[in-house]
């Protein structure tokens, strides 16, 4: 332990011995998350939807077919009921619930005022409103039809839209979660990928080859100071968050900090064993890079995994920053507790572990 306190405190005084490092710990996350949240768009394919059928008519069965066969739709189940429906929501990650009533068709034939219910998840603002809006249209488009068809004028209808999580549709509620992780990635995962290298073309890593230092003394020297800085970094994320956009946890603060806390540990193993294949910090800042451009387009942060290709949605299993947004994004909007988040967790949780055993085994004591 003595060891692990001499190697800590060496850790940290190299770390406040260079001016710039601790100002960029304290700028950094300052301005991305002053700046990113208002420069970021998407558009949306592969919104998961379920309708519940209350009618049972042809064009209940119609409307149903038109958006099975729609490309920006995937059809889910049919549940007998709403409340199962909003149970299968929070399961099963669906995006819209389409109610339609009873007795729909009889009231567009006797050209009557019909209300369909659209209830849309939310925590994706953006995901939302998109595929509230396409659902309106293939339903304007049907009831045109059926109109034209029967020679009637186009019914009146109503459509009422409910979002569920992020009611205001803020876009901002939606990246700011994932920030907070990337914020982590770019931090905690280039410094640790630069550290043991800048020892190595120091000379200064001979020293710590030679003496008794165990391995895993070593690497968890290297370790804690930036998993601690990992969480000073989200705790100033936080504290931003609150003040400029009024968004706070609508869940658990420690899950947070929980899962902050694996994940910190996550990516700074991931760092280390960058460090540990290089020769030089052109070569670790290369592949880090690399690895942070797979983690940000690859994680759900700028767009759905849904929508990606499938293969590229089998990669994303084994990238740690997928678990670590979702469960952002759960806790922050939903208000999701600990058994909601539970999968996510216990595979962040083995992928940790797997780095830090990794980071381990692949710091070679050499002289």
């Amino acid at each position: 332990m003595r060891t692990l306190l001499y190697l800590l405190d060496k850790e940290f005084r190299q770390f406040f011995r260079d001016p710039f490092m601790p100002r960029m710990v304290l700028i950094f996350p300052v301005m991305i998350m002053l700046i990113f949240p208002f420069a970021t768009n998407m558009d949306f394919k592969n919104i998961n939807i379920c309708i519940v059928d209350n009618d049972n008519s042809n064009l209940s069965r119609q409307i149903a077919s038109k958006i099975d066969h729609s490309s920006y739709f995937i059809l889910k189940k049919m549940p007998s009921g709403y409340q199962q429906a909003l149970s299968d929501m929070n399961r099963y990650g669906l995006d819209i619930i389409l109610e339609i009533p009873e007795n729909f068709e009889k009231s567009i034939f006797r050209n009557e005022s019909i209300e369909l219910s659209i209830t849309a998840n939310a925590v994706n603002a953006s995901k939302a409103a998109t595929g509230s809006n396409y659902l309106a249209q293939i339903l304007s488009s049907t009831f045109a039809e059926q109109s034209a068809l029967k020679g009637l004028e186009n019914p009146q209808s109503l459509i009422t839209v409910r979002n569920l999580y992020n009611p205001t549709e803020n876009y901002r509620y939606f990246m700011i979660p994932a920030l907070m992780v990337m914020l982590i990635i770019i931090v905690c995962g280039a410094l640790p990928a630069l550290n043991i290298v800048k020892e190595k073309e120091a000379g200064t890593i001979e020293q710590i080859n030679v003496s008794p230092i165990g391995k895993i003394t070593f690497t968890f020297g290297k370790l804690i100071p930036y998993w601690i800085i990992g969480i000073f970094i989200l705790s100033i994320a936080l504290v931003i968050a609150k003040i400029m956009y009024g968004l706070s946890p609508a869940g658990a603060l420690w899950i947070v900090y929980a899962n902050a806390f694996l994940f910190t540990l996550a990516i700074s193993s991931f760092g280390l064993i960058v460090s540990n294949f290089s020769n030089t910090m052109q070569q670790a800042m290369f592949i880090m890079f690399f690895f942070i451009m797979i983690f940000v387009l690859m994680s759900g942060l700028l767009t759905p995994i849904s929508s990606m290709p499938e293969w590229a949605q089998y990669i994303t299993a084994f990238i740690p920053p997928r678990y670590f947004i979702e469960i952002m994004r759960a806790v922050y909007l939903k208000g999701s507790g600990i058994s909601d988040i539970y999968p996510e967790f216990v595979r962040l949780a083995g992928i940790t572990v797997l780095l830090a055993v990794a980071a381990v085994a692949s710091y070679k004591k050499q002289s």
